[in-house]
């Protein structure tokens, strides 16, 4: 093949998939240039002793591997802005359990590299995804739907690709054999896929759902039995939905979104929240198990769902939560973020936000997310008078019986008609 070439999207000094891909295809594809695009970097200024990310250290790699240009891009601020915040917004999470942590970065990841492949002339686009998963998806009709002339390689779905290596043992087999150094052992027989507000672990041992992941895989948060035995105590503000001020326990505030973002994902690893083990549907009809952790997007959620019980219309809420949280969730996940139905749904859950400005006090403590309070200076739903029980506070306790007689006209009836066919409740 001729032309240029953009690989992507993760950093390939800890990918084996991405790293043999680049390799590969170098020798196969024999392109004039090839691109590698590293994105999203993870969480930087963490609170965590554990190593990051060393970006000069994926370049190096990348060149020696064959490519003839490598563009490390910092797309955290609008992976927090643009997908992160307006997932709060919506409490967004697939089957009720998963926070979508993979799902939200792939839209940024996939538009940067668009972008990148315009810019450079590029004929094509291609990904380390395997064609099991939910990521080949995602990427993909991302690719068509920002560029749709675009030529994409997808090698995980070419024979010469999956039959030479069909698991992981064949993959460590091939960087040796190449001298390609990967991260990788057959002590730790997972993958892994992280992304500033989130990292997944699957496959290897992992595909056993009986199986109790190790104490050492997890990575982002300190285990639950070995977090602090104090609770550390918070408070979170909102305006229209968006988290906007964090006021740590020493009296630290912060504004800007990305450091809010860190500091909050800081508190939720360092007490060990945000952990869940769950066997999911995947877009494809198949059933995966998947170990995920997402500390700071935990803890955003909850305390968005907090104050919107203070601040939130019940009847808004409820078309939100039956409509709104529920696409957008499928949406993400499907990997349909640029979709005329994800712009829809996004311009709903603006119009269900308005309201929604308040604080909320929260602890983290040994893996818990514990709601300690909640205000709002500029909501009035919540009357305290008039839900006490120890004053009427205008309200008419006579005008209920008048609701009661209403709401019970269906329901005589409905057992009016069970009694004469003769059912029983």
């Amino acid at each position: 093949m001729s032309g240029r070439l953009t690989v992507g999207p993760s950093p390939i000094q800890e990918g084996i998939y991405k790293t043999c891909l680049l390799s590969s295809l170098v020798r196969r594809t024999r392109s004039s240039s090839l691109t590698l695009v590293v994105s999203t970097p993870p969480s930087s200024s963490s609170g965590l002793s554990s190593a990051e990310e060393d970006f000069e250290a994926a370049r190096e790699k990348a060149l020696s591997l064959g490519a003839s240009k490598v563009l490390i891009e910092d797309l955290r601020r609008e992976f927090v802005e643009e997908l992160c915040f307006p997932a709060v917004q919506c409490n967004a999470a697939y089957e009720n359990i998963y926070l979508l942590g993979t799902s939200l970065a792939r839209p940024v990841i996939a538009r940067r590299q668009i972008e990148i492949a315009r810019q450079e002339g590029c004929v094509a686009v291609s990904h380390g995804a395997t064609g099991k998963g939910n990521d080949c998806v995602r990427f993909e009709l991302a690719y068509y739907a920002l560029m749709p002339e675009i030529k994409v390689i997808a090698p995980w779905r070419i024979p010469e690709f999956y039959n030479r290596f069909p698991g992981r043992k064949d993959l460590l087999a091939y960087a040796a054999e190449k001298n390609i150094p990967v991260l990788q052992t057959t002590k730790k027989p997972w993958s892994m896929d992280e992304n500033l507000a989130h990292c997944s672990y699957e496959a290897g041992i992992l595909e056993d759902p009986a199986v109790t992941p190790p104490k050492d895989m997890w990575k982002l948060t300190v285990d639950p039995m070995d977090a602090p035995d104090a609770m550390e105590k918070f408070t979170l503000y909102f305006e229209k939905g968006i988290p906007t001020k964090l006021v740590q326990a020493d009296g630290k505030t912060v504004t800007d979104p990305l450091d809010l973002f860190l500091a909050i994902n800081a508190i939720a690893r360092r007490n060990g929240v945000g952990r869940i083990d769950i066997v999911e549907n995947r877009f494809i009809g198949v059933k995966s198990r998947g170990c995920y952790e997402t500390p700071g997007l935990t803890v955003l959620r909850l305390a968005h769902m907090d104050i919107e019980g203070l601040t939130l219309d019940r009847e808004v809420r409820a078309l939100r939560d039956a409509f709104v949280t529920v696409g957008f969730s499928k949406i993400l996940y499907n990997g349909q973020y640029f979709s005329p139905e994800r712009e829809f749904l996004s311009a709903a859950l603006e119009a269900s936000q308005k309201t929604v400005n308040g604080q909320v006090e929260v602890g983290c403590y040994k893996g818990n997310t514990i709601i300690l309070g909640r205000s709002s200076e500029t909501e009035k739903l919540y009357d305290a008078t008039q839900s006490s029980m120890d004053e009427l506070g205008g309200f008419e306790p006579t005008d209920t019986s008048g609701f009661i007689a209403i709401e019970s006209i269906r329901l005589r009836k409905f057992g009016q008609a069970k009694m004469e066919r003769g059912e029983k409740f």
